[in-house]
């Protein structure tokens, strides 16, 4: 049934109205646009945004929508480097009231149920998790669930702290930030140890990240259908 939502709202096409973006640490950067009426999506999904105020030759990007659909703007983060993408560059020149283009939200990148939940971030992979704790946090009810956020950046500041650490106050959510691959792995397998195939495992961020995690929890066990891993539909690049 979700293939089936997702080709419904894959078609939806909704203007964005641009509020502004600003600078979250060296060359990560989050647009902020209006919440049009109506429109809902479930923490973790990802939206296809199109540039519509200039030409460009790849017009659409995935993003995973960082906000939550009780927040009253849709945020988006991402990293634009030196070597900027026409589509990149056409985030920048974006001013106050100009539109882009929704196309969603889509994806199963979200929490189904109650299973004891370890979230696996690399770098800026934490965006769809910002959204899923966020609103966690917003409905407050965790008597029967534990959620985990095991979080590795090489940068020294980590994306969305003031935001996660506030989550990891409400009972039952747990955030833990690390700056080495074997300290995240550790964590892993200390929630394999307990959880086992009882728990369910999502994880985002660089290709090359998601895919050795994935790997490690096929190796110790952790069965296809508990990996929960943050691809997008309809698009096969690096939305990185």
């Amino acid at each position: 049934m979700s293939k089936w939502n997702d080709l419904f709202n894959i078609f939806k096409k909704q203007p964005l109205n641009f509020i502004k973006y600003y600078k979250e640490q060296n060359d990560v950067y989050t647009f902020l646009f209006e919440k049009p009426t109506g429109l809902d999506w479930k923490s973790g999904q990802h939206g296809l945004f199109d540039i519509t105020h200039k030409k460009i030759k790849n017009r659409t990007r995935p993003f995973s929508i960082a906000s939550t659909s009780s927040e009253d703007q849709i945020q988006i983060t991402t990293k634009i480097g030196k070597n900027k993408s026409e589509f990149k560059q056409a985030l920048l020149g974006l001013e106050q009231g100009m539109q882009i283009q929704l196309s969603g939200a889509v994806g199963s990148f979200y929490l189904k149920d109650s299973s004891p939940t370890l979230l696996i971030a690399g770098g800026i992979g934490v965006t769809p998790f910002r959204s899923i704790l966020k609103q966690l946090e917003h409905d407050k009810n965790l008597k029967n669930q534990n959620v985990t956020l095991l979080y590795l950046s090489n940068n020294e500041d980590f994306l969305f702290k003031k935001d996660l650490d506030q989550a990891a106050s409400i009972e039952n959510i747990s955030v833990s930030s690390f700056h080495s691959r074997e300290e995240v792995f550790k964590e892993i397998q200390s929630f394999i140890d307990i959880h086992g195939n009882g728990g369910r495992y999502f994880t985002a961020g660089p290709t090359s990240f998601v895919q050795s995690v994935t790997n490690y929890l096929k190796e110790n066990k952790v069965s296809k259908r508990q990996i929960k891993k943050d691809d997008f539909y309809g698009y096969t690049g690096n939305h990185l």
